[in-house]
């Protein structure tokens, strides 16, 4: 699904109200009710709304996706940005990534691209997928393995990654605001991409079009801290004045 405006106020007006009756939200944006059912299914599979008898809210911001769910969904997207991401990235580099399965799309792409690099995850995925290059050196945290997607979290992981200093971190995020905030879903996550961020000399975020305006729980910091975003599709307006103040670049995918 590529976001259209009438998408974006659709969600405004929601994120605004914290519930909209269908007519109207027909009756606001001058369409029929049809067209706005429509938009509303359209923005449910992405995970942005729930939809409720009559109308639609906010989707969860205290329970992310299934993982499966999550990796079925946007793939082209995400390997186009996986792509982009990859042709910033030097050999010989040493690098930090995250939990995610646009993060994990970035690991396929540095894979089949990439020759001596040092990778230090708390991702068993990723660490799977990239120790399949003979070339690299992989290096996977301490910590407590997620069940649900193979995350890795914990004191011992905090401490696993300050040991380090690393030239590109390669984070994902589950939810992007309009002021710029960014969110995610459990907190001994966001501690780890956190310390992350804290010990790589440059910071690279990875993030399909679903994730500007989605809800999530914990906040993990403000994409003024990333040096560049690498997206399918162009922010909304508001963010992207943000980018441009603090100087973020924003790299977009070709269209599919």
């Amino acid at each position: 699904m590529s976001r259209s405006p009438r998408h974006d106020r659709i969600l405004q007006l929601v994120r605004d109200n914290g519930f909209m009756p269908i007519e109207e939200l027909a009756r606001l944006l001058d369409v029929t009710p049809q067209t706005i059912r429509r938009d509303i299914n359209q923005l449910c599979e992405a995970n942005l709304l729930r939809r409720y008898h009559g109308g639609a809210a906010l989707g969860s911001s205290v329970e992310n996706e299934d993982y499966f769910a999550r990796k079925g969904k946007f793939q082209s997207e995400k390997a186009h940005i996986a792509d982009m991401i990859a042709e910033s990235i030097p050999d010989h580099a040493s690098l930090f990534m995250s939990i995610g399965t646009t993060i994990e799309a970035v690991a396929v792409a540095l894979t089949n691209t990439h020759k001596g690099l040092r990778v230090i995850t708390n991702n068993i995925h990723v660490a799977s997928i990239m120790s399949t290059n003979p070339d690299f050196t992989v290096m996977i945290t301490s910590g407590v393995v997620r069940a649900s997607d193979g995350g890795i979290t914990g004191v011992a992981t905090l401490d696993f990654i300050n040991q380090f200093k690393v030239d590109y971190a390669i984070l994902g995020v589950s939810g992007i605001e309009p002021d710029g905030s960014l969110l995610d879903f459990d907190y001994r996550e966001v501690r780890v991409a956190q310390a992350m961020m804290a010990n790589a000399r440059h910071r690279y975020l990875a993030a399909d079009h679903s994730k500007f305006g989605r809800n999530a729980l914990v906040r993990m910091g403000h994409i003024s801290e990333f040096h560049a975003i690498y997206t399918d599709n162009e922010p909304p307006e508001p963010l992207q004045k943000l980018l441009n103040e603090h100087n973020v670049k924003v790299f977009l995918a070709d269209p599919l």
